[in-house]
């Protein structure tokens, strides 16, 4: 695709700063830029390569910067059009200079994202690899920068490729079937297009099961911290957060509403949420209320951590406890922690210690000597990867929410097209629904793909991105 115009961006946050990079990509990135850099004809100069210079104003002949001009020559750039990055010193006001001269010599502002569309557009990034860039942009752990590095550089991208050119090549088969529809001949074999799809809802299936850990990897745990008033909750966020987050009281509902803050555990973000105390009789309104914000997070939570007082409770009080939770929440996983174990008595220990004879996870800590914290974060990281989560980032795992949806479309086309062979539905109807299951998949690579598709995803990007 052939763009006429081009495009300029700060490509570097606001705000002063040691450096700043102001972008253009298209046709005339060189010769607007050459129009403002003096001491060599940029015009003449080879790609990826530096040129060290100044920049005049040509309306007002001022020195605007001294900078260096990095120069890309299509198609051998991120946009795989000409493209200049101009490096200089990190002033707002030095910025808007020199942004203002660029735009005067016919530069236009780019809109957000619109570098890397116009790598998608130009064929140097599939529309999946278009959202990786993103997502890398924006990874703070260890697991989710592996993961959107994996998916820039085309892993789950070539899986698709492959899934979509073996159904392909039965779609025109069975294309080809309705053109002799009167003669009535078969040159899809159903045998082995029933064997493909059972293969690819396989594969498809396991992405969609994959989403669930994506999604814990990109967003992070919310993992709430709940249990009676003076459990310790307060001081365990604390520990875990390594500073004194949290307001630690021995007076009963010191807490009432709730806390949250991230740790990053074994490169997996935990988002902690420490609750108000639950007690059937809060001693006023407000604590009242805090103990049904309490509720609501546990409903929103993808692990409840259940902290209790080892030396106030009994192990029916606690039993009883999480009887109550998983009635109200069957699905959620629930850790179990008894606190304070440096102030129980052995009598204390060994009863609670006939919990793991039920097939209830226990662990003891004390979190205001912080002791245990390191086995209890283990436990933690357990819980995820007991799921099966993949720690080499070399496995697909989708992410990606807009993914997952076009995954779901095309696991229920490639379901009707199953259903049909093992009922013997016409060639129509099967073609139909295989169609549809091609281009659910054909969306997430942006093989088929809409100008507001488009639009919604760049939109998200930042604006010299």
């Amino acid at each position: 695709m052939v763009l006429t115009d081009t495009i300029v961006a700060l490509s570097t946050p606001p705000g002063a700063g040691a450096l700043a990079v102001v972008r253009l990509s298209g046709p005339e990135a060189v010769a607007i830029t050459q129009a403002l850099f003096s001491k060599k004809n940029l015009a003449a100069q080879p790609g990826h390569t530096l040129h060290y210079g100044t920049l005049r104003d040509p309306a007002s002949g001022l020195i605007l910067d001294e900078v260096v001009a990095a120069l890309y020559r299509a198609p051998r750039s991120y946009t795989r059009e000409d493209v200049v990055e101009i490096s200089g010193h990190g002033s707002d006001f030095i910025v808007r200079q020199v942004l203002a001269a660029l735009l005067r010599q016919g530069a236009r502002l780019a809109e957000a994202g619109e570098f890397t569309k116009r790598a998608f557009l130009n064929g140097a990034l599939d529309l999946a690899q278009a959202e990786a860039v993103a997502d890398l942009i924006a990874a703070d752990s260890a697991l989710s920068h592996q993961v959107a590095l994996n998916q820039l550089r085309g892993g789950f991208s070539d899986e698709l490729r492959d899934l979509r050119g073996q159904l392909i090549k039965f779609a025109a088969l069975l294309e080809l079937e309705l053109d002799f529809g009167e003669e009535d001949v078969e040159f899809a074999d159903r045998t082995g297009l029933t064997r493909l799809l059972t293969e690819v809802q396989g594969v498809v299936n396991g992405l969609l099961r994959s989403f669930e850990l994506g999604n814990v990897i990109k967003n992070g745990i919310t993992t709430v911290i709940a249990g009676r008033p003076n459990a310790g909750k307060s001081t365990l966020l604390n520990a875990l957060l390594r500073e004194e987050r949290a307001i630690v009281s021995a007076i009963p509902g010191t807490t009432r509403d709730f806390i949250e803050d991230e740790v990053s555990i074994d490169g997996l973000r935990f988002r902690f949420v420490d609750t108000a105390g639950l007690r059937d009789n809060p001693a006023d309104e407000v604590e009242a209320i805090g103990v049904q914000r309490t509720r609501q997070r546990i409903a929103q939570a993808a692990l409840l951590l259940y902290l209790f007082d080892l030396t106030t409770l009994t192990p029916a009080e606690v039993q009883a406890d999480l009887a109550e939770f998983t009635a109200a929440h069957p699905k959620l996983p629930v850790l179990l922690v008894g606190n304070k174990q440096d102030a129980a008595t052995p009598e204390q220990l060994t009863a609670f210690a006939q919990l793991k004879t039920q097939n209830l996870e226990l662990k003891t800590i004390s979190a205001g000597q912080r002791q245990g914290l390191e086995e209890l974060q283990e436990v933690l990281l357990a819980q995820v990867r007991g799921a099966g989560l993949a720690t080499s980032g070399t496995a697909t795992i989708v992410t990606n929410v807009r993914h997952a949806r076009a995954l779901e479309a095309a696991a229920g086309h490639l379901a009707a097209v199953q259903q049909g062979l093992a009922t013997g539905r016409g060639t129509e109807l099967l073609a139909a629904d295989l169609r549809h299951a091609l281009g659910a998949l054909g969306e997430i690579t942006g093989d088929i793909s809409t100008d507001d598709l488009l639009t919604s995803i760049f939109t998200q990007f930042c604006i010299g991105k």
